[in-house]
């Protein structure tokens, strides 16, 4: 896309010192925008804010903090990463999920209302189709959520179909297939690691002892299953080109190719030199066999394009940071030793992005 298009934007990042948030902060630092991150810091990494961008300690839930945080930036969009984002977690304590991704979603676009904010890119999730009806999964697939993460991901979408008719919010929802790889100066380092690719490169740094294979006799062609993954910096440039929207949409970003878990581990081990070894475990249940994304529809609305789609290079990327990292950030913070409210630098939010159903 062309990056003078958003050149000078104010943006309001929330959760932007996450894997995803921290990238496409980055992203937007380099594109010219003047950023402000919110976060409540509690999965923070304070090393993964642009040293660039404004942090403001605060919490969605906290309705007061959150006004005056919109009301000092007055920013010209939003792009909100905010979220609780762990599937198997979600089946335990669905309350924490509808109150981090519901009620505290409801909270912020009250805000934007309120200041007069009339754009929004939402970090939406896969997950929202459940055990998909077809693959390529298209936007024409029913919407209908295994879990309370997919499910509150899906009320908000809902919401903010209602935000727009009644005030005016143009909003742009992209729905995450598997997100992979890594910038040079920012990676994946969630404090609770879900993802195949981190668990894998961790097997070839020496923090593991192996990787587990959940199903190996699945319809593919060598039985694991199979995923679409498209590199974190090609998600960044989906957020900055879906800040240009003329009207509001919902739409499916991926690679629009799948590899499998063995494909992941082989390419793995050819690019970190490591034998990485496998132990084979039974099927999980809600794993479907194959997720593919089909994205034609951003495509053919932003020009976007998925320049990163090899999965040598996404690894490639991912262990070269987790080389330079490979306790990955490192910093110790504590919450309360913030005031709510207050602007600093380099201090945010991890945003976990779970796949729709997990490979590793």
């Amino acid at each position: 896309m062309n990056v003078g298009a958003v050149a000078g934007l104010r943006i309001f990042v929330t959760g932007g010192a996450g894997y995803i948030g921290s990238i496409c902060v980055e992203e937007l630092l380099d594109a010219g925008c003047q950023v402000t991150v919110f976060d409540n810091l509690s999965e923070g990494h304070r090393a993964a804010v642009d040293a660039r961008a404004e942090l403001i300690v605060g919490d969605l839930l906290d309705e007061v903090v959150l006004g005056k945080a919109l009301a000092a930036t007055r920013p010209d969009g939003v792009i909100h990463f905010a979220a609780s984002a762990l599937v198997g977690e979600s089946m335990r304590t669905p309350e924490k999920y509808f109150r981090n991704n519901v009620v505290a979603g409801v909270n912020l676009l009250d805000a934007m209302v309120r200041i007069g904010v009339k754009r929004l890119v939402f970090s939406s999730s896969c997950a929202t189709y459940g055990l998909p009806a077809a693959i390529p999964v298209g936007e024409s697939n029913p919407q209908a959520p295994i879990n309370p993460y997919g499910t509150s991901k899906l009320m908000f979408e809902q919401m903010l179909r209602w935000y727009e008719q009644a005030h005016g919010i143009i909003s742009v929802g992209l729905r995450f297939f598997n997100v992979a790889g890594a910038s040079i100066r920012h990676g994946e380092d969630h404090r609770i690691e879900t993802h195949l690719i981190p668990n894998v490169l961790r097997v070839a740094l020496g923090q593991r002892d192996h990787v587990e294979i959940f199903g190996t006799d699945y319809a593919t062609p060598d039985g694991t299953c199979l995923r679409d993954y498209v590199h974190v910096l090609d998600v960044a440039a989906a957020h900055l080109a879906a800040l240009t929207a003329t009207g509001s949409g919902f739409y499916n970003l991926g690679n629009g190719a799948g590899y499998s878990v063995g494909e992941v581990i082989t390419c793995c081990r050819r690019i970190t030199g490591h034998p990485i070894p496998t132990v084979a475990r039974p099927r999980r249940e809600g794993d479907p066999a194959c997720l593919v994304a089909d994205s034609g529809k951003f495509k053919s609305a932003f020009g976007w394009q998925p320049l990163r789609a090899d999965l040598a290079e996404m690894v490639a990327s991912a262990w070269a940071w987790h080389q330079r990292q490979p306790h990955g950030y490192q910093d110790v913070f504590s919450i309360g030793s913030i005031a709510p409210g207050t602007p600093h630098r380099q201090l945010a939010t991890t945003h976990h992005h779970e796949s729709c159903h997990q490979t590793g």
